[in-house]
């Protein structure tokens, strides 16, 4: 199997390729392409079995890589979008995967495309506007509240304009408010990040979630990561991920 992988993260895309590499090592990754224009000369003389393609890539929207050149290969989108683009994605393309890429899903999306191989199936037709409106989308109703308990019966309404930031640790996940209090909250982070305005917060790692305006200070940080100083700060130490950096920074400038 021959695979393209289409990803500015250089770190992100060594990482995904070893993974493809532990599933199965039939796979051959053909090059690691960084940007729209590296992409459309590559595939004027190229060709590929599946590509995994980034959606936002250092010059631009990835889409617009097909408005140059023609490509019938099976894509596998990887974005950092939760709920975004989920139902587009699904309608239109092979799979996707979200950032940080699990070998789970990786796993469940090599599946699928060695299934449509097998059984001669074709790929369905991909609409990028799709894609693009749904991303774009205004129209989702986001939490504004959360409830939660101030004591052993007492309940609290929190705005989440009072939200500075979440962070999870073993079982549980808090939410700290402006002043630095802290409540366990009934959900989880994954739940968190389909629930919560994304001009707003950003999942900057595994552990937390940040409001845009908790942040105080930002340092580059090694492998190109950034590491951030909260507002309420925390003793934890706050490093944006690597899958994650680069999306971060486009973040910065919604």
């Amino acid at each position: 199997m021959r695979i393209l992988i289409i990803e500015d993260e250089p770190l992100a895309a060594v990482k995904l390729e070893r993974q493809l590499m532990a599933l199965d090592d039939t796979i051959q990754v053909l090059d690691k392409i960084e940007s729209i224009q590296q992409a459309v000369d590559w595939f004027q003389k190229n060709e590929a079995d599946l590509i995994f393609l980034d959606i936002h890539l250092s010059d631009g929207i990835s889409f617009q890589i097909f408005d140059q050149v023609s490509v019938n290969t099976p894509i596998i989108f990887t974005t950092a979008f939760d709920q975004y683009a989920i139902e587009a994605f699904k309608l239109n393309s092979l799979d996707y995967l979200l950032k940080p890429v699990k070998k789970t899903d990786l796993e469940r999306a090599l599946n699928k495309y060695k299934s449509l191989v097998n059984f001669k199936n074709e790929s369905p037709p991909i609409d990028f506007n799709a894609v693009l409106e749904a991303m774009k989308s205004t129209h989702r109703n986001f939490k504004d509240r959360f409830m939660v308990f101030t004591g052993r019966d007492q309940i609290k309404s929190i705005g989440i304009d009072e939200v500075a930031y979440f962070y999870a640790e073993g079982k549980f996940a808090y939410l700290i408010d402006r002043t630095g209090r802290q409540y366990v909250i009934d959900s989880s982070l994954d739940r968190l990040v389909n629930e919560l305005d994304p001009k707003k917060f950003f999942r900057i790692n595994r552990q937390f979630v940040i409001g845009f305006s908790a942040i105080r200070s930002m340092f580059t940080w090694t492998k190109s990561r950034v590491k951030l100083e909260l507002n309420p700060p925390t003793k934890k130490e706050v490093v944006v991920s690597v899958e994650r950096s680069s999306d971060f920074k486009r973040w910065l400038n919604l």
